[in-house]
């Protein structure tokens, strides 16, 4: 059985003896080398970090289950968060491990409806807001500060010190800090966790070097490149459709003190990386996860040589948390034929080259 996050990484975590020990097997998620496309882009080495291989499917688990320890432990009688998703999925799910009541505030017509069903699955009490996500987490925000219940958006400082810990696994494997990383950017906590994780390791003499933390938001849903919030984010990205993150100036401090970037990607660029990366690396990531590789390739097309670099890009979550997307976005390969031999090698062998 799994330690979990809290386990394997406690000494890097704010936990006592009096926290609950909880896990449903986050973190410990998979490395993978390319096959295809680090060769194809002039990589010296090119991995992908799979959060989808959590227990609900995105990277949001690692910060959860910190969060929802902790409130445990403060006697807290319930969980809050405003979700695209992910998070209503993630506090759901350790909602119901633990007994504690999960309440969800979601944007009307803006969260994939496979991360819906988690979160009704789990039993969270779901309320839906005729706003956006900024106008949804403002309410979460002046709720939790009258009442005995915890918020757990990334706000929470406990859920960017469990997302840490990935930085922390990619190191482990690696055996040092890789050159690159590429992650898509949303409400900004998982560039600024990284770029925690890799500094606590570094100052721990874990690894020898930091990377360049290069980020990338939707076209459509850029304030921290645009330099002013968005009051009607758009992108096919659900996850990082925020028009005013919360952790704005901690992922100015990432970008900068890393010497790395946030740039934008468009919504074409997403789908082609989303579709090269299932297509071409056996990746299925959610279409915002594919904004970390979409912006591999751009950089990469402007000139950034990274032949004798260790690049590794963040696919947040699973892309079963958006299939909707896939059967409409992706070219279908379904053919029908008749029941005979002659009509199906026809088909098959044609396809095999």
């Amino acid at each position: 059985m799994g330690i979990g996050v809290l386990g394997k990484y406690r000494a890097y975590l704010p936990v006592s003896d009096s926290t609950p020990m909880i896990t449903l097997g986050e973190g410990d998620t998979p490395l993978v080398k390319s096959n295809r496309l680090g060769a194809e882009l002039g990589c010296g080495e090119l991995y992908f970090k799979l959060e989808g291989c959590n227990p609900t499917g995105s990277f949001k688990d690692r910060g959860m289950v910190v969060a929802i320890a902790k409130a445990l432990e403060e006697h807290s009688v319930a969980v809050m968060c405003a979700s695209t998703g992910n998070t209503s999925a993630s506090a759901a799910a350790y909602g119901a491990y633990t007994g504690l009541p999960a309440l969800v505030l979601i944007p009307k017509g803006e969260v994939a409806l496979g991360k819906l069903a988690q979160a009704m699955a789990y039993g969270a009490r779901i309320i839906m807001v005729d706003g956006n996500f900024d106008v949804a987490l403002k309410l979460v925000r002046d709720f939790t500060t009258k009442h005995h219940i915890t918020l757990v958006n990334s706000v929470n400082p406990h859920r960017l010190q469990g997302q840490k810990t990935a930085a922390f696994e990619v190191s482990d494997v690696l055996g040092d800090a890789p050159d690159l990383i590429f992650i898509p950017v949303g409400n900004a906590g998982n560039i600024t966790a990284y770029w925690q994780g890799f500094k606590e390791y570094r100052a721990a003499e874990m690894t020898t070097r930091l990377p360049r933390m290069m980020g990338f938001q939707a076209d459509g849903a850029a304030p921290i490149v645009r330099g002013h919030p968005i009051n009607n984010p758009q992108t096919i990205a659900s996850a990082i459709r925020i028009g005013n993150p919360a952790s704005w100036q901690s992922a100015l401090q990432a970008r900068d003190e890393s010497g790395g970037i946030i740039d934008a990607v468009t919504d074409d660029e997403i789908l082609e990386a989303y579709r090269l990366l299932a297509s071409r690396e056996g990746v299925f990531g959610e279409p915002a996860s594919a904004a970390s590789v979409a912006g591999l390739i751009k950089t990469v097309n402007q000139g950034l040589d990274l032949s004798d670099k260790r690049v590794v890009c963040i696919i947040t979550g699973t892309g079963l948390k958006d299939p909707d997307l896939a059967v409409s976005s992706v070219q279908a390969h379904t053919v029908e034929v008749e029941p005979t031999m002659e009509a199906v090698e026809a088909v098959a062998l044609s396809a095999a080259g």
